[in-house]
C-alpha cells in the first residue's frame, strides 16, 4: 500500500508538473501574467510569491493549474491578459502543456537506456532462464547451457531450436549440450500445451544487455517516443471506429498500475511514467471542450470568425465537454473499484 501511495503521488506529480510547467514557461515567453502555478486543488499546503506569481502545493494531488491574468472574462483585462495576445500566441500556451508531455517520455527513455541499456533476446542456441518443474529442469539441463544438437540435428540458432521443440508434439527430444567446455546428454520429453498446440520444455532464451551512448540513446529515446506515441493514436483511432473494445483506467487504477510496477523497480516506473506522459499528452489534445485540444478549437474558429464565441456558448460548450469528462470519470473509476473486488 505504501509503495503504491508513493509511486503514484511520483507519477501524477512529475505528469502534472512537467504538464503546467509547459503552460507557465510558454504565457511567461509571450508576456501574459501569470497570477498564481499550482500544483493539486483544493486546500493549499504550501505557497510562496516569487515576484508576481504565487505558487502552491495544494492538497488533492490529481491536477494543478495556470491562474493566468485574463482568461476569466470577468477579470480586469489589460495588455498582459490572455485575451490581448494574438491568437498563435494563445495557441501556443495551450499547446505546450501537451507538448512538454511529449518532450518528458524522450528524457525517461533517455535516462532508461544510459541507466540501464537495451535487452535484447538473444539468437545464441544458449538457455538463459530455466523453470523449475518442466522437463528441461528434470531432465538435468542448466542455465547456460549451449544446445548443439537435437536427435542428431546440429543446432545454429535459438530459433531453430524452439521450432523443433514445438514441432515435436510429446517425442522424447535427445539433447546435447555444452557446459563450460565439457559435453553433456539429456533426454528430455517435452509437455503438450493445448492452448498454443505446441510442445514445450520450460526454457527461455539468454538476454543481452546493450548499452548505447549517449547521443545514440538520444536517438534511441526520440524513436521509441515516435514508437509509442503513433501506436496509442492507432489504437485510439480503433477505439473511436468501434474495431477494439474501449479499455479505460481511472485515477485509481492507475495507481494500483504505478504501486505494482514501483514493485519491479525504478527503470519500469519511470518507462510506466513514459507511457502515462504521452497517453496524458494525446488525451489533452482530443477536441472536446474543457480540454486543451477543445480550447484550441475554440480559438481557431475566432482565428476564422475575427471574433470569439459568446460568453453563453463557451460556457454551454464547457459544460457538456464537463459532463462527458465526468462521466468517462466516474465509468473508469467504478471499473477499477470493481477490479479491486470491493463489491
Amino acid at each position: 500500500m505504501f509503495t503504491t501511495v508513493i509511486a503514484s503521488i511520483f507519477v501524477f506529480g512529475v505528469l502534472i508538473f512537467v504538464h503546467e510547467l509547459g503552460h507557465f514557461m510558454t504565457a511567461k515567453w509571450v508576456g501574459m501574467r501569470v497570477d498564481e502555478f499550482a500544483l493539486g486543488f483544493g486546500k493549499k499546503l504550501i505557497s510562496f510569491r516569487r515576484g508576481e506569481t504565487l505558487y502552491s502545493l495544494r492538497l488533492i494531488p490529481l491536477g494543478g493549474f495556470n491562474k493566468i491574468a485574463g482568461m476569466d472574462p470577468d477579470e480586469e483585462q489589460d495588455e498582459r491578459s490572455f485575451g490581448a495576445k494574438p491568437i498563435w500566441a494563445r495557441i501556443l500556451v495551450i499547446v505546450a502543456g501537451s507538448a512538454m508531455n511529449f518532450l518528458l517520455p524522450v528524457l525517461l527513455f533517455l535516462i532508461v537506456f544510459l541507466s540501464a541499456g537495451i535487452d535484447n533476446v538473444s539468437d545464441q542456441p544458449i538457455i538463459g532462464n530455466i523453470f523449475a518443474d518442466k522437463p528441461a529442469a528434470r531432465a538435468g539441463l542448466m542455465t547456460g547451457d549451449r544446445i548443439v544438437s537435437v536427435n542428431n540435428e546440429k543446432i545454429d540458432s535459438w530459433r531453430q531450436f524452439v521450432t523443433l521443440v514445438q514441432n515435436s508434439g510429446q517425442k522424447p527430444l535427445h539433447i546435447q549440450f555444452d557446459r563450460a567446455g565439457t559435453t553433456g546428454q539429456a533426454e528430455v520429453v517435452p509437455e503438450f500445451d493445448n492452448k498454443a498446440n505446441r510442445g514445450i520444455i520450460g526454457v527461455m532464451p539468454q538476454i543481452d544487455n546493450y548499452r548505447p551512448g549517449f547521443f545514440e540513446s538520444v536517438k534511441l529515446s526520440v524513436v521509441q517516443t515516435y514508437t509509442v506515441t503513433a501506436a496509442m493514436i492507432t489504437g485510439l483511432l480503433q477505439m473511436v471506429t468501434g474495431q477494439v473494445a474501449a479499455e479505460v483506467a481511472g485515477p485509481i487504477g492507475v495507481a494500483q498500475m504505478a504501486g505494482e510496477v514501483a514493485q519491479l523497480g525504478i527503470i519500469p516506473l519511470l518507462q510506466f511514467a513514459a507511457f502515462l506522459s504521452l497517453n496524458l499528452g494525446l488525451l489533452n489534445l482530443l477536441p472536446v471542450p474543457v480540454l486543451d485540444g477543445g480550447h484550441v478549437v475554440a480559438l481557431a474558429l475566432e482565428g476564422v470568425r475575427g471574433k470569439s464565441l459568446s460568453r453563453d456558448k463557451m460556457q454551454f460548450l464547457q459544460m457538456i465537454g464537463f459532463a462527458l469528462l465526468l462521466l468517462l470519470t466516474l465509468v473508469a473509476t467504478f471499473k477499477d473499484i470493481a477490479k479491486l473486488k470491493l463489491f
